[in-house]
């Protein structure tokens, strides 16, 4: 069980495995600023920055789980590294049926609600780990602007136009779902050029280092293809941000 070895290989240089800098990371932490000691669930949890800074600046505490033995490997050596290995913890599995032995103050899915088949899932599995008057906190792209043909729905890696909703349309989504929201970061363009931009990078140093693996075609065609097809589809048309939900 782990994540198939072309993404950890993207986004090899990434502590944040969405289109939020660290900046906006941090922001999102300072407006939920969750009392010392709540207790959080991070479930897609990648390279676990967002529970290891936020267990170094707001002392939370809690646990990350993820699929890929690579993240969860480096997400212990970033606790280690920010003096947080004390407070939290990270587990290789399966996020989409981890349910919490004690309920969390936050219970978290960034970026990953395919663990629970789409927002309406992701929202009830984080609710099992809730704790009364607790935060989730969903990761989830919407359409910026409306997608004009398939041409571009494919190119901002989506299956339908209908996989996502405009940003009013998926707050209302929320609403339908029995939640309030009461906290929202949205990434710019300029935040999710950084996350793609980065993973090109991160194949061209890999490609130079790789030339003979059996991933170095499937790679060296992407890296041809991807910018040109970033930058006239998903940096247009595709919004991505993190919510802050609480059940009514």
């Amino acid at each position: 069980m782990d994540l198939p070895r072309h993404y950890t290989i993207r986004e090899s240089s990434h502590r944040i495995h969405n289109p939020l800098t660290s900046d906006k990371l941090a922001a999102l932490g300072e407006a939920l600023n969750p009392p010392p000691g709540t207790r959080m669930l991070d479930l897609a949890c990648g390279t676990g920055e967002m529970l290891c800074t936020w267990a170094r600046e707001h002392q939370v505490t809690g646990t990350g789980v993820d699929i890929s033995t690579v993240f969860i490997a480096r997400a212990r050596d970033r606790a280690a590294e920010l003096g947080v290995d004390g407070r939290v913890s990270f587990v290789h599995g399966d996020a989409s049926g981890y349910v919490a032995g004690t309920p969390a103050g936050i219970a978290a899915c960034v970026g990953a609600t395919w663990i629970g088949g789409g927002v309406p899932g992701t929202v009830q599995l984080l609710r099992r780990s809730l704790q009364p008057g607790g935060v989730m906190l969903i990761g989830e792209p919407y359409w910026r602007l409306e997608p004009p043909d398939q041409a571009t729905v494919e190119g901002c890696h989506a299956i339908g136009s209908d996989q996502f909703l405009p940003l009013p349309e998926l707050i209302e989504r929320f609403g339908d779902l029995g939640c309030d929201v009461v906290e929202m970061v949205l990434a710019s363009q300029d935040s999710w050029d950084r996350y793609a931009a980065a993973q090109w990078l991160n194949i061209r140093r890999w490609l130079d280092a790789n030339p003979d693996d059996e991933l170095a075609g499937q790679l060296r065609e992407e890296l041809a293809t991807e910018p040109a097809r970033y930058v006239r589809y998903r940096r247009e048309y595709l919004g991505w941000g993190v919510f802050a939900l609480m059940n009514r």
